[in-house]
């Protein structure tokens, strides 16, 4: 039996006159890696920000674990997040960092926060206050912060983002161990590898416009304006 942990129904985005999402709806099955892949400014980032709880939409629902986004509360319940550049302390080492938000979250233990560290490849830098960090160094920083509560859900914005050839190949490990573990993840980016490697499923966003590109369940991403794409998307950046 399918459970579904996060629903999005018909939703419409609008900034005054324009319209940047359209009548988009997807369900986020368990344990799945879904990706979204399209061009920058497409809608990915909007999209993510409305399932968040980030933004409101125009129009459509957003339901995150039984939980309506918005009107149950205010944020999606037990969901860990990276969209667009994580903000940090700069004069902060990256532990440190991690630590001051376990505090506003769940209390995770310094132990905890040691080891998402070295999970995403930081242990070497602990001493480095971020200011210091790399492009690539910041995004790691942003994945443990986003895992820092265990949550069940895992929202990702270009998360290879900055990284070279052997940090993407250790966050797409990562990724795929996380899944195996029961997390559900929503990953964006504009890279067909990434889809190819990582995800179950797989939906286009083109100018607000959501399009199923891969998946074994016809229900699982599209919008009311198109129907089923056959074939992946080509690298866009």
């Amino acid at each position: 039996m399918r459970e579904i942990v996060a629903s999005v129904q018909h939703i419409t985005k609008r900034f005054g006159s324009e319209t940047v999402l359209r009548d988009v709806s997807m369900e986020l099955e368990q344990r799945k890696i879904h990706g979204i892949i399209g061009r920058n400014g497409s809608g990915k980032t909007v999209l993510m920000k409305c399932i968040c709880g980030f933004l409101r939409p125009t129009s459509g629902t957003v339901t995150v674990l039984g939980k309506t986004v918005g009107t149950d509360c205010d944020f999606a319940p037990d969901t860990g997040m990276l969209i667009e550049t994580p903000g940090f302390l700069p004069h902060e080492t990256g532990l440190h960092n991690l630590l001051w938000l376990a505090r506003l979250g769940k209390g995770a233990s310094k132990a905890h926060v040691m080891s998402l560290l070295e999970t995403v490849g930081l242990d070497a830098a602990l001493r480095k206050p971020v200011s210091q960090y790399s492009l690539g160094m910041r995004q790691r920083l942003g994945i443990a912060q986003a895992l820092l509560d265990d949550p069940a859900l895992l929202i990702l914005d270009e998360p290879m983002n900055g990284l070279d050839k052997s940090g993407v190949r250790s966050i797409r490990e990562l990724l795929l161990s996380l899944s195996a573990q029961g997390k559900t993840i929503l990953l964006a980016s504009h890279f067909a590898q990434d889809m190819d490697e990582l995800c179950d499923t797989v939906c286009e966003m083109d100018q607000g416009v959501l399009t199923m590109v891969r998946d074994g369940h016809a229900s699982a991403c599209g919008t009311g304006e198109r129907g089923a794409s056959a074939s992946l998307p080509i690298q866009t950046g």
